[in-house]
Protein backbone atom coordinates (compact mmCIF):
# COMPACT_ATOMS: atom_id res chain seq x y z
CA UNK A 1 0.00 0.00 0.00
CA UNK A 2 -4.70 2.86 -3.25
CA UNK A 3 2.06 7.37 23.41
CA UNK A 4 2.86 7.40 26.31
CA UNK A 5 1.53 10.33 28.32
CA UNK A 6 1.59 10.47 32.06
CA UNK A 7 -1.82 9.90 33.54
CA UNK A 8 -1.83 13.42 34.95
CA UNK A 9 -1.58 14.81 31.40
CA UNK A 10 -4.30 12.64 29.90
CA UNK A 11 -7.13 14.56 31.52
CA UNK A 12 -5.76 17.86 30.23
CA UNK A 13 -5.27 16.55 26.71
CA UNK A 14 -8.76 15.12 26.40
CA UNK A 15 -10.38 18.28 27.71
CA UNK A 16 -8.54 20.44 25.22
CA UNK A 17 -9.54 18.39 22.19
CA UNK A 18 -12.76 19.81 20.80
CA UNK A 19 -15.54 17.28 20.54
CA UNK A 20 -13.75 14.53 22.44
CA UNK A 21 -16.04 11.85 23.86
CA UNK A 22 -13.61 11.32 26.70
CA UNK A 23 -12.37 7.89 27.71
CA UNK A 24 -9.88 6.83 30.40
CA UNK A 25 -6.93 7.05 27.96
CA UNK A 26 -5.65 9.38 25.30
CA UNK A 27 -6.19 8.34 21.70
CA UNK A 28 -4.47 9.13 18.43
CA UNK A 29 -0.93 9.21 19.82
CA UNK A 30 1.91 7.62 17.80
CA UNK A 31 5.22 8.48 19.50
CA UNK A 32 7.20 6.36 17.03
CA UNK A 33 5.65 7.91 13.93
CA UNK A 34 8.11 10.38 12.41
CA UNK A 35 1.90 -0.74 0.00
CA UNK A 36 -1.09 -0.64 -0.39
CA UNK A 37 -0.40 0.46 -4.06
CA UNK A 38 2.46 2.93 -4.37
CA UNK A 39 3.19 2.75 -0.67
CA UNK A 40 6.35 2.27 1.37
CA UNK A 41 7.32 0.18 4.38
CA UNK A 42 6.05 1.62 7.65
CA UNK A 43 8.48 1.73 10.55
CA UNK A 44 7.70 -0.36 13.63
CA UNK A 45 5.15 1.40 15.83
CA UNK A 46 4.36 4.14 13.30
CA UNK A 47 0.66 3.18 13.24
CA UNK A 48 0.08 1.59 16.66
CA UNK A 49 -3.69 1.19 16.18
CA UNK A 50 -3.33 -0.94 13.03
CA UNK A 51 -4.41 -4.55 13.52
CA UNK A 52 -4.21 -7.62 11.29
CA UNK A 53 -7.21 -9.95 11.19
CA UNK A 54 -6.49 -13.62 10.54
CA UNK A 55 -8.66 -16.63 9.79
CA UNK A 56 -7.28 -20.12 9.14
CA UNK A 57 -3.80 -18.75 9.79
CA UNK A 58 -3.87 -16.09 7.06
CA UNK A 59 -4.34 -12.33 6.98
CA UNK A 60 -7.63 -11.38 5.34
CA UNK A 61 -8.46 -7.84 6.49
CA UNK A 62 -7.24 -4.92 8.55
CA UNK A 63 -8.80 -2.97 11.38
CA UNK A 64 -8.04 -0.30 13.96
CA UNK A 65 -7.91 -0.40 17.74
CA UNK A 66 -10.35 2.19 19.13
CA UNK A 67 -10.00 1.40 22.85
CA UNK A 68 -8.45 -1.33 24.94
CA UNK A 69 -11.02 -3.97 23.92
CA UNK A 70 -12.65 -2.97 20.62
CA UNK A 71 -11.53 -2.98 16.98
CA UNK A 72 -13.21 -1.16 14.10
CA UNK A 73 -13.25 -2.87 10.69
CA UNK A 74 -15.42 -3.25 7.56
CA UNK A 75 -18.64 -5.24 7.34
CA UNK A 76 -17.78 -6.84 4.01
CA UNK A 77 -14.80 -8.58 5.63
CA UNK A 78 -17.23 -10.89 7.40
CA UNK A 79 -19.50 -12.83 5.05
CA UNK A 80 -19.65 -15.29 7.92
CA UNK A 81 -20.50 -14.54 11.56
CA UNK A 82 -18.21 -16.96 13.41
CA UNK A 83 -16.26 -14.65 15.71
CA UNK A 84 -14.39 -17.60 17.22
CA UNK A 85 -12.54 -18.21 13.94
CA UNK A 86 -10.86 -14.76 13.98
CA UNK A 87 -7.52 -13.88 15.55
CA UNK A 88 -6.52 -10.23 16.01
CA UNK A 89 -2.83 -9.30 15.96
CA UNK A 90 -1.84 -5.96 17.51
CA UNK A 91 1.60 -4.33 17.37
CA UNK A 92 2.46 -6.33 14.25
CA UNK A 93 4.80 -4.99 11.56
CA UNK A 94 5.57 -8.02 9.37
CA UNK A 95 3.34 -10.91 8.34
CA UNK A 96 6.36 -13.23 8.08
CA UNK A 97 9.15 -12.03 10.38
CA UNK A 98 9.12 -12.15 14.20
CA UNK A 99 7.20 -9.28 15.81
CA UNK A 100 8.61 -8.77 19.32
CA UNK A 101 6.11 -6.00 20.14
CA UNK A 102 3.06 -8.03 19.14
CA UNK A 103 0.19 -9.46 21.13
CA UNK A 104 -2.82 -11.41 19.89
CA UNK A 105 -6.39 -11.81 20.99
CA UNK A 106 -9.34 -13.91 20.01
CA UNK A 107 -12.67 -12.27 19.22
CA UNK A 108 -15.53 -12.73 21.64
CA UNK A 109 -18.14 -10.72 19.72
CA UNK A 110 -18.58 -9.62 16.10
CA UNK A 111 -21.07 -6.86 15.29
CA UNK A 112 -21.82 -6.04 11.65
CA UNK A 113 -23.76 -2.85 11.01
CA UNK A 114 -27.43 -3.88 10.72
CA UNK A 115 -27.96 -1.75 7.61
CA UNK A 116 -24.93 -2.98 5.70
CA UNK A 117 -25.91 -3.81 2.14
CA UNK A 118 -29.32 -2.14 2.35
CA UNK A 119 -29.85 0.12 -0.69
CA UNK A 120 -26.41 0.71 -2.17
CA UNK A 121 -24.63 -2.57 -1.61
CA UNK A 122 -21.53 -1.08 0.07
CA UNK A 123 -23.37 1.36 2.30
CA UNK A 124 -22.79 1.15 6.06
CA UNK A 125 -19.64 -0.94 5.60
CA UNK A 126 -18.81 -1.01 9.30
CA UNK A 127 -18.10 -3.76 11.81
CA UNK A 128 -16.93 -3.93 15.42
CA UNK A 129 -14.94 -6.73 17.05
CA UNK A 130 -14.73 -7.20 20.80
CA UNK A 131 -11.41 -8.66 21.91
CA UNK A 132 -11.47 -11.67 24.22
CA UNK A 133 -9.58 -9.63 26.84
CA UNK A 134 -8.31 -6.04 27.10
CA UNK A 135 -4.86 -5.10 25.83
CA UNK A 136 -2.24 -3.00 27.59
CA UNK A 137 -1.08 0.07 25.72
CA UNK A 138 2.57 0.37 24.72
CA UNK A 139 4.49 2.46 22.20
CA UNK A 140 3.43 -0.14 19.62
CA UNK A 141 -0.21 -0.62 20.66
CA UNK A 142 -2.40 2.47 21.01
CA UNK A 143 -6.00 3.41 20.12
CA UNK A 144 -6.79 5.84 17.34
CA UNK A 145 -9.20 8.73 17.78
CA UNK A 146 -12.34 8.65 15.64
CA UNK A 147 -13.82 11.50 13.61
CA UNK A 148 -16.80 12.98 15.43
CA UNK A 149 -20.16 13.78 13.84
CA UNK A 150 -19.46 17.43 12.99
CA UNK A 151 -16.14 16.73 11.26
CA UNK A 152 -15.49 18.27 7.85
CA UNK A 153 -13.09 16.91 5.25
CA UNK A 154 -12.38 18.59 1.93
CA UNK A 155 -9.25 18.02 -0.16
CA UNK A 156 -7.07 17.00 2.78
CA UNK A 157 -4.20 14.51 2.52
CA UNK A 158 -4.87 11.21 4.25
CA UNK A 159 -2.75 8.24 5.28
CA UNK A 160 -3.83 4.66 4.64
CA UNK A 161 -2.11 1.56 6.02
CA UNK A 162 -2.37 -2.17 5.47
CA UNK A 163 -0.87 -5.46 4.29
CA UNK A 164 -2.98 -5.77 1.15
CA UNK A 165 -1.92 -6.48 -2.41
CA UNK A 166 0.39 -3.97 -4.11
CA UNK A 167 -1.54 -4.28 -7.40
CA UNK A 168 -4.76 -6.10 -8.20
CA UNK A 169 -3.91 -9.77 -7.73
CA UNK A 170 -0.23 -9.12 -6.79
CA UNK A 171 0.63 -10.02 -3.18
CA UNK A 172 2.75 -7.84 -0.93
CA UNK A 173 6.32 -9.13 -1.33
CA UNK A 174 8.09 -11.00 1.44
CA UNK A 175 8.53 -10.29 4.32
CA UNK A 176 5.21 -8.44 4.01
CA UNK A 177 5.94 -5.29 6.00
CA UNK A 178 3.03 -3.00 6.88
CA UNK A 179 2.61 -0.43 4.10
CA UNK A 180 1.72 3.26 4.35
CA UNK A 181 0.61 5.64 1.62
CA UNK A 182 -0.65 9.22 1.51
CA UNK A 183 -3.59 10.06 -0.76
CA UNK A 184 -5.67 13.21 -1.29
CA UNK A 185 -9.39 13.25 -0.62
CA UNK A 186 -11.73 13.43 -3.60
CA UNK A 187 -15.03 15.24 -3.12
CA UNK A 188 -18.15 13.11 -2.95
CA UNK A 189 -19.73 14.97 -5.87
CA UNK A 190 -16.93 14.04 -8.25
CA UNK A 191 -16.51 10.57 -6.77
CA UNK A 192 -20.22 9.95 -7.26
CA UNK A 193 -19.80 10.69 -10.97
CA UNK A 194 -16.80 8.39 -11.24
CA UNK A 195 -18.73 5.56 -9.58
CA UNK A 196 -21.96 6.09 -11.53
CA UNK A 197 -24.08 7.43 -8.70
CA UNK A 198 -23.28 4.83 -6.02
CA UNK A 199 -21.47 7.06 -3.49
CA UNK A 200 -23.58 7.91 -0.44
CA UNK A 201 -23.11 10.38 2.41
CA UNK A 202 -21.80 7.45 4.46
CA UNK A 203 -18.77 7.18 2.17
CA UNK A 204 -15.72 9.24 1.31
CA UNK A 205 -13.13 8.87 -1.44
CA UNK A 206 -9.37 9.35 -1.69
CA UNK A 207 -6.84 8.88 -4.45
CA UNK A 208 -4.64 10.69 -6.96
CA UNK A 209 -6.33 11.67 -10.25
CA UNK A 210 -3.49 10.01 -12.16
CA UNK A 211 -3.70 6.86 -10.06
CA UNK A 212 -0.68 5.03 -8.71
CA UNK A 213 -1.51 5.17 -4.99
CA UNK A 214 -4.41 3.38 -3.36
CA UNK A 215 -5.59 0.77 -0.92
CA UNK A 216 -6.16 -2.65 -2.47
CA UNK A 217 -7.45 -6.17 -1.77
CA UNK A 218 -6.47 -7.21 1.76
CA UNK A 219 -6.44 -3.64 3.07
CA UNK A 220 -10.19 -3.84 3.74
CA UNK A 221 -11.29 -2.70 7.16
CA UNK A 222 -8.07 -0.80 7.77
CA UNK A 223 -7.90 2.86 8.79
CA UNK A 224 -7.59 6.04 6.76
CA UNK A 225 -6.28 8.68 9.15
CA UNK A 226 -5.34 12.36 9.26
CA UNK A 227 -3.34 14.34 11.79
CA UNK A 228 -4.72 17.37 13.61
CA UNK A 229 -2.08 18.97 15.79
CA UNK A 230 -0.46 16.03 17.54
CA UNK A 231 -3.57 13.83 17.33
CA UNK A 232 -4.27 11.19 14.69
CA UNK A 233 -7.94 10.86 13.77
CA UNK A 234 -9.50 8.03 11.77
CA UNK A 235 -11.72 9.48 9.04
CA UNK A 236 -12.45 6.35 7.01
CA UNK A 237 -12.50 2.56 6.86
CA UNK A 238 -11.16 0.90 3.68
CA UNK A 239 -14.24 -0.32 1.84
CA UNK A 240 -14.12 -0.75 -1.95
CA UNK A 241 -12.97 0.61 -5.29
CA UNK A 242 -12.75 -0.19 -8.97
CA UNK A 243 -9.49 -2.05 -9.41
CA UNK A 244 -6.57 -0.59 -7.48
CA UNK A 245 -4.87 2.77 -8.11
CA UNK A 246 -6.49 3.24 -11.54
CA UNK A 247 -6.65 6.82 -12.85
CA UNK A 248 -9.90 8.58 -11.93
CA UNK A 249 -11.03 5.70 -9.70
CA UNK A 250 -10.21 6.68 -6.11
CA UNK A 251 -10.58 4.26 -3.24
CA UNK A 252 -13.86 4.44 -1.35
CA UNK A 253 -14.02 4.45 2.44
CA UNK A 254 -16.79 4.22 5.01
CA UNK A 255 -17.11 7.68 6.63
CA UNK A 256 -16.43 7.18 10.35
CA UNK A 257 -18.06 10.44 11.46
CA UNK A 258 -21.46 9.11 10.34
CA UNK A 259 -21.29 6.31 12.89
CA UNK A 260 -20.47 8.01 16.19
CA UNK A 261 -23.83 7.14 17.72
CA UNK A 262 -23.82 3.54 16.48
CA UNK A 263 -20.29 2.88 17.70
CA UNK A 264 -20.97 4.48 21.09
CA UNK A 265 -24.19 2.49 21.53
CA UNK A 266 -22.51 -0.82 20.68
CA UNK A 267 -19.33 -0.62 22.73
CA UNK A 268 -20.95 0.75 25.88
CA UNK A 269 -19.27 2.65 28.69
CA UNK A 270 -15.70 1.85 27.59
CA UNK A 271 -16.08 4.34 24.77
CA UNK A 272 -13.89 5.48 21.92
CA UNK A 273 -12.37 8.94 21.67
CA UNK A 274 -14.32 10.99 19.14
CA UNK A 275 -12.61 14.18 17.96
CA UNK A 276 -14.01 16.82 15.64
CA UNK A 277 -11.78 17.43 12.62
CA UNK A 278 -12.16 20.81 10.93
CA UNK A 279 -10.70 20.94 7.45
CA UNK A 280 -8.59 23.97 6.61
CA UNK A 281 -8.79 23.34 2.86
CA UNK A 282 -11.37 24.68 0.42
CA UNK A 283 -14.71 22.86 0.10
CA UNK A 284 -15.20 20.42 -2.75
CA UNK A 285 -16.38 21.92 -5.99
CA UNK A 286 -19.82 20.84 -7.11
CA UNK A 287 -19.64 18.47 -10.09
CA UNK A 288 -22.49 17.74 -12.48
CA UNK A 289 -22.41 14.18 -13.80
CA UNK A 290 -23.29 13.26 -17.37
CA UNK A 291 -26.75 11.72 -17.34
CA UNK A 292 -26.25 8.94 -19.90
CA UNK A 293 -23.30 7.04 -21.36
CA UNK A 294 -24.42 8.10 -24.88
CA UNK A 295 -22.71 11.43 -24.25
CA UNK A 296 -19.50 9.60 -25.07
CA UNK A 297 -20.65 9.05 -28.64
CA UNK A 298 -20.72 5.79 -30.56
CA UNK A 299 -21.01 2.63 -28.51
CA UNK A 300 -18.56 3.59 -25.77
CA UNK A 301 -19.64 1.87 -22.56
CA UNK A 302 -22.57 0.11 -24.26
CA UNK A 303 -21.09 -3.37 -23.85
CA UNK A 304 -19.33 -3.32 -20.45
CA UNK A 305 -19.30 -7.12 -20.14
CA UNK A 306 -17.21 -7.61 -23.30
CA UNK A 307 -13.72 -9.02 -22.75
CA UNK A 308 -10.74 -9.64 -24.96
CA UNK A 309 -8.63 -12.70 -24.24
CA UNK A 310 -4.97 -12.30 -25.13
CA UNK A 311 -1.93 -14.56 -25.13
CA UNK A 312 1.37 -12.80 -24.47
CA UNK A 313 -0.31 -9.51 -25.41
CA UNK A 314 -1.81 -10.76 -28.68
CA UNK A 315 -5.63 -10.86 -28.99
CA UNK A 316 -6.77 -14.46 -29.40
CA UNK A 317 -10.54 -14.47 -28.93
CA UNK A 318 -13.52 -12.69 -27.36
CA UNK A 319 -15.51 -13.46 -24.24
CA UNK A 320 -18.28 -12.16 -22.02
CA UNK A 321 -18.32 -11.68 -18.25
CA UNK A 322 -20.97 -14.04 -16.88
CA UNK A 323 -20.02 -13.60 -13.21
CA UNK A 324 -17.48 -11.61 -11.25
CA UNK A 325 -15.02 -14.51 -11.53
CA UNK A 326 -15.71 -16.02 -14.95
CA UNK A 327 -15.61 -15.11 -18.62
CA UNK A 328 -17.43 -17.34 -21.10
CA UNK A 329 -15.93 -18.00 -24.51
CA UNK A 330 -15.72 -20.77 -27.08
CA UNK A 331 -13.84 -23.91 -26.12
CA UNK A 332 -12.11 -23.54 -29.48
CA UNK A 333 -10.37 -20.42 -28.17
CA UNK A 334 -7.95 -22.65 -26.28
CA UNK A 335 -7.68 -25.48 -28.79
CA UNK A 336 -4.40 -24.12 -30.14
CA UNK A 337 -2.80 -23.04 -26.85
CA UNK A 338 -3.22 -25.04 -23.67
CA UNK A 339 -1.88 -23.91 -20.31
CA UNK A 340 -2.55 -20.71 -18.40
CA UNK A 341 0.79 -18.96 -18.71
CA UNK A 342 0.73 -15.73 -20.67
CA UNK A 343 -3.07 -15.44 -20.88
CA UNK A 344 -4.83 -12.24 -19.79
CA UNK A 345 -8.46 -11.13 -19.79
CA UNK A 346 -8.94 -7.45 -20.60
CA UNK A 347 -12.05 -5.35 -20.04
CA UNK A 348 -12.38 -1.75 -21.21
CA UNK A 349 -13.83 0.53 -18.56
CA UNK A 350 -15.51 3.71 -19.85
CA UNK A 351 -15.61 6.46 -17.23
CA UNK A 352 -18.10 9.23 -16.59
CA UNK A 353 -16.03 11.75 -18.57
CA UNK A 354 -15.78 9.35 -21.54
CA UNK A 355 -12.14 8.53 -20.89
CA UNK A 356 -11.35 4.85 -20.49
CA UNK A 357 -9.00 2.36 -18.87
CA UNK A 358 -8.31 -1.28 -19.53
CA UNK A 359 -8.59 -3.58 -16.52
CA UNK A 360 -6.67 -6.83 -16.83
CA UNK A 361 -6.58 -10.11 -14.93
CA UNK A 362 -4.61 -13.27 -15.41
CA UNK A 363 -6.19 -16.66 -16.10
CA UNK A 364 -6.28 -18.98 -13.10
CA UNK A 365 -8.03 -21.91 -14.78
CA UNK A 366 -10.18 -22.89 -17.74
CA UNK A 367 -13.14 -25.27 -17.55
CA UNK A 368 -14.48 -26.92 -20.70
CA UNK A 369 -17.76 -28.50 -21.75
CA UNK A 370 -17.70 -29.83 -25.29
CA UNK A 371 -20.89 -31.07 -26.93
CA UNK A 372 -20.50 -32.74 -30.32
CA UNK A 373 -16.91 -31.46 -30.31
CA UNK A 374 -18.04 -27.84 -30.16
CA UNK A 375 -18.65 -26.19 -26.83
CA UNK A 376 -17.95 -23.44 -24.33
CA UNK A 377 -15.18 -22.61 -21.92
CA UNK A 378 -15.42 -20.81 -18.60
CA UNK A 379 -12.26 -18.82 -17.88
CA UNK A 380 -11.56 -18.28 -14.19
CA UNK A 381 -10.00 -14.88 -13.50
CA UNK A 382 -6.96 -14.54 -11.24
CA UNK A 383 -9.01 -12.05 -9.21
CA UNK A 384 -12.69 -11.11 -9.37
CA UNK A 385 -14.06 -8.16 -11.34
CA UNK A 386 -16.60 -7.28 -8.65
CA UNK A 387 -19.54 -5.29 -9.96
CA UNK A 388 -18.34 -5.08 -13.52
CA UNK A 389 -21.75 -5.66 -15.11
CA UNK A 390 -22.23 -9.19 -16.38
CA UNK A 391 -24.37 -10.25 -19.29
CA UNK A 392 -27.35 -12.48 -18.44
CA UNK A 393 -27.07 -15.85 -20.19
CA UNK A 394 -30.06 -17.61 -21.76
CA UNK A 395 -30.08 -20.83 -19.77
CA UNK A 396 -33.75 -21.62 -20.22
CA UNK A 397 -34.12 -21.57 -24.00
CA UNK A 398 -36.09 -18.35 -24.06
CA UNK A 399 -38.26 -17.58 -27.04
CA UNK A 400 -35.73 -16.11 -29.44
CA UNK A 401 -37.01 -17.88 -32.50
CA UNK A 402 -36.87 -17.10 -36.20
CA UNK A 403 -37.50 -13.43 -36.87
CA UNK A 404 -36.01 -12.26 -33.55
CA UNK A 405 -33.88 -9.15 -33.99
CA UNK A 406 -30.56 -9.61 -32.22
CA UNK A 407 -27.00 -8.30 -32.35
CA UNK A 408 -23.49 -9.63 -32.35
CA UNK A 409 -20.63 -7.69 -30.76
CA UNK A 410 -17.13 -8.23 -32.06
CA UNK A 411 -13.78 -6.63 -31.45
CA UNK A 412 -12.58 -4.11 -33.96
CA UNK A 413 -9.16 -4.48 -35.51
CA UNK A 414 -6.31 -3.08 -33.44
CA UNK A 415 -5.57 -3.33 -29.76
CA UNK A 416 -7.82 -0.57 -28.50
CA UNK A 417 -10.39 -2.77 -26.77
CA UNK A 418 -13.25 -1.27 -28.76
CA UNK A 419 -16.22 -3.40 -29.76
CA UNK A 420 -18.66 -2.95 -32.62
CA UNK A 421 -22.26 -4.07 -32.99
CA UNK A 422 -23.74 -5.74 -36.05
CA UNK A 423 -27.46 -6.48 -36.25
CA UNK A 424 -28.52 -10.06 -36.83
CA UNK A 425 -31.88 -11.75 -37.43
CA UNK A 426 -32.46 -15.30 -36.22
CA UNK A 427 -33.54 -17.75 -38.94
CA UNK A 428 -34.06 -21.49 -39.20
CA UNK A 429 -30.80 -23.35 -39.65
CA UNK A 430 -30.17 -25.24 -42.88
CA UNK A 431 -32.13 -28.52 -43.07
CA UNK A 432 -28.83 -30.37 -43.23
CA UNK A 433 -27.80 -28.90 -39.86
CA UNK A 434 -29.21 -31.33 -37.33
CA UNK A 435 -27.14 -30.22 -34.32
CA UNK A 436 -29.43 -29.37 -31.38
CA UNK A 437 -26.94 -26.82 -30.04
CA UNK A 438 -26.87 -24.55 -33.09
CA UNK A 439 -28.74 -21.29 -33.54
CA UNK A 440 -28.55 -19.46 -36.86
CA UNK A 441 -28.91 -15.94 -38.18
CA UNK A 442 -29.20 -14.48 -41.61
CA UNK A 443 -25.82 -14.48 -43.37
CA UNK A 444 -23.67 -11.72 -41.95
CA UNK A 445 -21.57 -9.49 -44.21
CA UNK A 446 -18.47 -10.44 -42.28
CA UNK A 447 -15.69 -13.00 -42.44
CA UNK A 448 -14.63 -14.66 -39.19
CA UNK A 449 -11.44 -16.38 -38.14
CA UNK A 450 -10.20 -18.15 -35.01
CA UNK A 451 -9.64 -14.85 -33.19
CA UNK A 452 -13.40 -14.20 -33.36
CA UNK A 453 -14.20 -17.24 -31.22
CA UNK A 454 -16.53 -16.30 -28.38
CA UNK A 455 -18.34 -13.40 -30.08
CA UNK A 456 -21.76 -13.27 -28.39
CA UNK A 457 -25.17 -13.39 -30.02
CA UNK A 458 -27.23 -10.96 -27.92
CA UNK A 459 -31.00 -10.70 -28.01
CA UNK A 460 -33.10 -8.12 -26.22
CA UNK A 461 -35.83 -8.91 -23.73
CA UNK A 462 -37.60 -5.74 -22.67
CA UNK A 463 -34.71 -3.43 -21.65
CA UNK A 464 -32.15 -6.15 -21.08
CA UNK A 465 -29.61 -7.81 -23.35
CA UNK A 466 -29.39 -11.59 -22.94
CA UNK A 467 -26.71 -13.77 -24.48
CA UNK A 468 -28.39 -16.60 -26.34
CA UNK A 469 -25.44 -17.86 -28.35
CA UNK A 470 -21.76 -17.49 -29.15
CA UNK A 471 -19.52 -17.94 -32.14
CA UNK A 472 -17.49 -21.14 -32.06
CA UNK A 473 -15.18 -22.01 -34.92
CA UNK A 474 -14.03 -25.62 -34.60
CA UNK A 475 -10.28 -26.26 -34.74
CA UNK A 476 -8.95 -26.48 -38.26
CA UNK A 477 -11.66 -24.32 -39.77
CA UNK A 478 -10.44 -21.07 -41.24
CA UNK A 479 -13.80 -19.31 -41.19
CA UNK A 480 -17.09 -19.69 -39.40
CA UNK A 481 -19.19 -22.46 -40.95
CA UNK A 482 -21.91 -20.68 -42.85
CA UNK A 483 -23.84 -21.36 -45.99
CA UNK A 484 -25.71 -19.02 -48.24
CA UNK A 485 -28.65 -19.34 -45.86
CA UNK A 486 -27.22 -18.68 -42.40
CA UNK A 487 -24.40 -17.84 -39.99
CA UNK A 488 -24.07 -20.45 -37.26
CA UNK A 489 -23.67 -19.85 -33.51
CA UNK A 490 -23.98 -22.35 -30.66
CA UNK A 491 -26.77 -21.91 -28.13
CA UNK A 492 -26.00 -21.17 -24.50
CA UNK A 493 -29.02 -23.04 -23.08
CA UNK A 494 -27.60 -26.59 -23.56
CA UNK A 495 -24.75 -25.63 -21.22
CA UNK A 496 -26.99 -24.64 -18.30
CA UNK A 497 -25.81 -27.30 -15.86
CA UNK A 498 -22.14 -26.80 -16.69
CA UNK A 499 -22.33 -23.00 -16.31
CA UNK A 500 -24.41 -23.08 -13.15
CA UNK A 501 -22.42 -25.77 -11.36
CA UNK A 502 -19.04 -24.28 -12.22
CA UNK A 503 -19.95 -20.74 -11.22
CA UNK A 504 -21.54 -21.90 -7.96
CA UNK A 505 -18.25 -23.49 -6.97
CA UNK A 506 -16.84 -19.95 -6.80
CA UNK A 507 -19.60 -17.80 -5.26
CA UNK A 508 -19.23 -14.06 -5.00
CA UNK A 509 -18.73 -12.63 -1.50
CA UNK A 510 -21.48 -10.11 -2.19
CA UNK A 511 -24.41 -10.42 0.18
CA UNK A 512 -26.91 -13.03 -0.80
CA UNK A 513 -25.68 -13.84 -4.27
CA UNK A 514 -24.98 -17.46 -3.42
CA UNK A 515 -28.69 -18.14 -3.65
CA UNK A 516 -29.08 -16.82 -7.20
CA UNK A 517 -28.57 -18.65 -10.43
CA UNK A 518 -26.08 -16.93 -12.75
CA UNK A 519 -28.98 -15.64 -14.83
CA UNK A 520 -30.83 -14.04 -11.94
CA UNK A 521 -27.59 -12.71 -10.44
CA UNK A 522 -26.46 -11.02 -13.60
CA UNK A 523 -29.89 -9.61 -14.27
CA UNK A 524 -29.90 -8.01 -10.83
CA UNK A 525 -26.42 -6.58 -11.37
CA UNK A 526 -27.41 -5.05 -14.69
CA UNK A 527 -30.58 -3.54 -13.32
CA UNK A 528 -28.88 -2.15 -10.24
CA UNK A 529 -25.59 -1.05 -11.78
CA UNK A 530 -26.05 0.19 -15.34
CA UNK A 531 -22.42 1.25 -15.78
CA UNK A 532 -19.12 -0.37 -14.91
CA UNK A 533 -18.54 -0.06 -11.20
CA UNK A 534 -16.08 -1.42 -8.73
CA UNK A 535 -14.20 -4.11 -6.86
CA UNK A 536 -14.48 -4.83 -3.19
CA UNK A 537 -11.19 -4.55 -1.35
Amino acid sequence: MKMFWKLSLVFVVTLLIKGCDCQPMACGRAPLNTKIVGGVNASAGAWPWQVSLHADGSHFCGGSLINNQWVLSAAHCFPWTDAASITVYLGRQSQEQPNPNEVSRNVSQLIVHPDYGVGQSHDNDMALLRLSSPVNFTNYIQPVCLAAEESTFNSDMMWVTGWGTIYSGVSLPSPQILQEVDVPLVGNSKCNCLYSGTITDNMMCAGQPEGGKDSCQGDSGGPMVIKQGSTWIQAGVVSFGYGCALPEYPGVYARVSQYQQWISDEIGPNRAGFVTFNSTTLPDENVTCPTTPTLCGGSAGSWPWMASLALNGNPMCVGTLVSDRFVMTSASCFSRFMGMDGWTVNVKVVQWDCSSNVMSAGVANVFFNDIFGNGVALVELSFPFYYVPNVPVDMYDLSFGPGSQCSIVGQSSGWDQSFQEVQATIVNCDPSDTSPINICTEPLPLSFDQNDNGIPLLCRMNDMWIQTGLLSIPPGRGINPQSSNSTVFIRTSPFTSFLTNTIREYPSILDGVESFSPLSLTCILLLSFPAVLQAIY
